[in-house]
């Protein structure tokens, strides 16, 4: 027993200076991330980030808005279409039909809320 006690000693007395090198390594490396974090948080958001950010959000609206009128267009025409070949038994033709003026009706949504048309009438 008084053997494995004094070899503790000795262990403890060996791992004393490796831990004190860590300590210090640990130390190191923390100062080092602290200043990495600091450094990357003043390059990431310049003055204008914000207004990017609310740039491309105002962008991505627009999209799904003008997306959105398209798909509505094709869809309201295509069930009105359907509802004309159920009453009216002209199958696939009134369907055919109303998907087509549905899909026109879309585009010109879609072109008056982009604000082309507004541009050509201006000019005229």
């Amino acid at each position: 027993m008084a053997q494995s006690t004094g070899h503790g000693e000795n262990g403890d007395r060996d791992r004393s200076p490796d831990e004190a090198a860590l300590s210090e390594r640990l130390g190191n490396l923390d100062q080092r991330l602290s200043e990495f974090r600091d450094r990357r948080t003043k390059t990431e958001q310049p003055a204008g980030d914000g207004e990017d950010r609310a740039a491309r959000a105002s962008a991505m609206a627009l999209g799904f808005r003008l997306s959105s009128e398209l798909v509505a267009g094709v869809a309201v025409g295509a069930g009105i279409g359907w509802g004309f070949d159920r009453l009216l038994s002209t199958s696939p033709f009134g369907f055919i039909a109303f998907l087509l003026l549905g899909f026109v009706a879309g585009v010109v949504n879609v072109v008056r809320s982009a604000g082309a048309g507004q541009n050509r009438r201006g000019g005229s």
